[in-house]
């Protein structure tokens, strides 16, 4: 008797190809449901629809047609074990050898603009993950197929190997199919989840999933494994992007291409660049021009520069391509590039350059891996609102004052903390991040911005304990301070402000960054 396969699939890619040679080539019968027996039909490759084969018709709009004992008898049946095989045969069950199942598309449908609960619950296949587990289950008699980048694969397995799939495939293949179900029931979970409204701001169940999108030569050093997975179905954020040119991509550029999208996207309205190093800004700027934005950001500390990963938030022209190749870079990232630019950066290689159209689109939550287990937070995707901020001394900012003010406060958000931004004609001169205290990263930033912070602007991510820091600032010529607020000693640090004619911006908010 020839070998029974049962093929329902949502995603008809290669379906066609796929049924026509195991009929043609390797003497299967196919019994089929819904859409995909139409299709094959329309192909003209024979087929029985499941409900003949099953004798029970469709019901429920087609909710209820694989769920039938013949259908998992069929699936689940070991053929070492003489009682499921009499089972079968009392019932006039023929065991299946092949299923190829792929699910109802939730997480595209979830993804449309406007999508609706309904919607989306009708998306969530019931039949097609109860065959896909069935199968995987038995994977020591059959072979399931969830994805038409197997099938190829399958085929050729089978021509190999005399018609049949090998132990090791079917192995494979299992396991395949119960991460592919494991990762749509998280998808249904998380979006469910975020339907609700919680007391809790996040799940009380966390859990992550990816699908490995590229092996990278290692992670922070050469002696760590590193691997890049992309959550969900359906594309998102870097998964997007496209590789102009360059080396292939490691983990540490992927690292910090994450922290350079995370900061440009705080200035959506004016050309910004920003230039990063092991994820920390060494150069942020704003201009009227990309090219002037980006010269001014390498003007910060083009030492820091070379070798570094540069974000810009508007399409890379020639001017700016042109200023780009005068100095070694690991990465650029834009929303596009004009064809002259694209000719210009090709002299330059081996600099890896990314376009990612929409820069916006960030996580909703960043996890951490700590020993037994995760630690998951709301993202810092706050938009700073200054009308809430309170000017805490005599001086009070003027409207240029409050502009660069916020400049360097979202700026130093994006610096590990501690952080200290000193900003001039909204471009950093000077960064203090990272140190073990406070007083160290300003010290830092004061440096290096040397007689530029003569009328400039300091950040600070937290709130200084001491007053030392504000008398620091003023000698160097810092004419108005953003700071948090929020410590025991804030009067000290006022009234020393107050005595130094400094201007100081409490925003009751902090933004540490470790």
């Amino acid at each position: 008797m020839a070998r029974l396969a049962l093929l329902s699939v949502s995603n008809k890619t290669g379906l066609i190809d796929l049924a026509r040679s195991l009929v043609e080539e390797f003497e299967f019968d196919i019994i089929s449901s819904g859409g995909t027996a139409s299709a094959l039909k329309e192909a003209g490759i024979p087929v029985t629809k499941v409900a003949e084969y099953t004798g029970s018709p469709e019901i429920l709009g087609g909710r209820v047609k694989t769920l039938h004992p013949r259908i998992h008898g069929g699936i689940l049946a070991r053929r070492d074990v003489a009682q499921d095989i009499a089972d079968l045969t009392e019932n006039q069950i023929r065991t299946i050898d092949l299923v190829v199942v792929n699910l109802y598309p939730f997480e595209q449908t979830i993804a449309k603009p406007g999508v609706t609960l309904a919607d989306a619950i009708e998306n969530i296949d019931i039949g097609g993950p109860a065959m896909l587990r069935a199968s995987a289950k038995n994977h020591a008699h059959l072979t399931v197929l969830c994805n038409p980048d197997q099938y190829n694969t399958y085929l050729a397995e089978l021509r190999q190997n005399g018609a049949e799939a090998s132990l090791e495939f079917r192995q494979k293949c299992a396991l395949e199919t119960f991460q592919h179900t494991a990762n749509y029931d998280r998808a249904i979970a998380n979006y469910l989840s975020s339907q609700s409204e919680p007391e809790s701001k996040l799940p009380l169940e966390f859990s992550l999933s990816g699908t490995e999108r590229q092996t990278l030569r290692y992670g922070e050093n050469p002696h760590q494994a590193a691997t890049w997975y992309q959550s969900g179905t359906v594309p998102t954020g870097w998964t997007t992007s496209t590789i102009l040119q360059g080396k292939e991509l490691s983990y540490n550029n992927l690292v910090d291409l994450e922290a350079a999208r995370r900061l440009i996207v705080e200035f959506p309205d004016t050309p910004a660049a920003a230039i990063l190093k092991h994820t920390n800004p060494c150069g942020t700027a704003l201009g009227s021009t990309i090219s002037e934005a980006y010269q001014k950001a390498f003007d910060t500390d083009s030492v820091s520069a070379f070798g570094g990963i540069v974000a810009l938030n508007r399409p890379i022209d020639a001017a700016t391509a042109t200023a780009l190749t005068q100095t070694f870079l690991e990465c650029i990232v834009a929303p596009g590039c004009e064809p002259e630019a694209e000719e210009i950066i090709k002299k330059k290689a081996k600099v890896r350059v990314l376009i990612l159209p929409d820069l916006t689109p960030g996580p909703a939550q960043t996890v951490k891996v700590i020993a037994g287990g995760l630690l998951v937070q709301e993202s810092d995707n706050l938009v700073e609102e200054t009308s809430k901020w309170r000017a805490v001394t005599e001086k009070q900012p003027t409207a240029g004052e409050l502009e660069e003010l916020l400049f360097a406060w979202k700026v130093a958000k994006h610096v590990k903390s501690n952080a200290i931004v000193v900003t001039r004609d909204r471009t950093t001169i000077g960064v203090g991040a990272g140190q073990m205290n406070r007083v160290g990263s300003v010290k830092l930033a004061l440096e290096q911005a040397g007689e530029k912070s003569k009328g400039a602007i300091l950040a600070s991510d937290g709130f200084f304990p001491f007053d030392d820091s504000v008398k620091t600032a003023a000698q160097a010529g810092i004419i108005a301070i953003v700071q948090p607020g929020g410590s025991m000693r804030d009067k000290d640090s006022i009234a020393a402000a107050n005595q130094l004619g400094i201007t100081m911006v409490f925003t009751d908010i902090r933004h540490f960054l470790h």
